[in-house]
């Protein structure tokens, strides 16, 4: 298994950073990453996210919604083909630091065949990618606190 960790402190309240995290169908708006949804993801369910990493054409998985925790945690689940070849568990969970301030985690594992392959695009434009999103999260986030 191999893993993608990123974090930023988020000068919001964790209401409002879920928000934007949750507001999907803005998200061709604002994220650099993550360019649309094709239904709101509930546990359970699957749904399309199409994916584009910086200079990279767009990626479009069918994953799964494993939770979605208002507040604290939204998690899928996506295989490319069929399980075990390339599997990935996207994680984005929140944590209160206090009354205004939010810590943003964005994670994946990866698990499959294909990971040890992949693992340099993965461990660079993908990470940028989560980077980006990440910022543009959070200048978003906090632009409607200030509001």
């Amino acid at each position: 298994m191999k893993s993608l960790h990123t974090e930023i402190e988020i000068d919001a309240p964790a209401d409002i950073v879920w928000k934007v995290l949750t507001d999907f169908h803005s998200y061709p708006d604002w994220n650099p990453f993550i360019r649309s949804f094709d239904v709101l993801p509930e546990p359970g369910r699957q749904f399309s996210v199409t994916i584009q990493p910086t200079g990279k054409k767009p990626m479009t998985f069918k994953p799964v919604c494993l939770a979605l925790i208002p507040g604290k945690e939204f998690r899928w689940l996506g295989h490319l083909f069929v399980t075990g070849l390339f599997d990935g568990e996207h994680i984005f969970e929140l944590k209160e630091l206090d009354d205004n301030r939010t810590l943003l985690i964005q994670r994946e594992n990866f698990r499959g065949l294909l990971v040890p392959l992949l693992w340099w695009q993965l461990n660079t434009s993908t990470r940028s990618g989560f980077e980006q999103m990440n910022l543009q999260l959070k200048n978003r986030a906090e632009s409607l606190t200030a509001a």
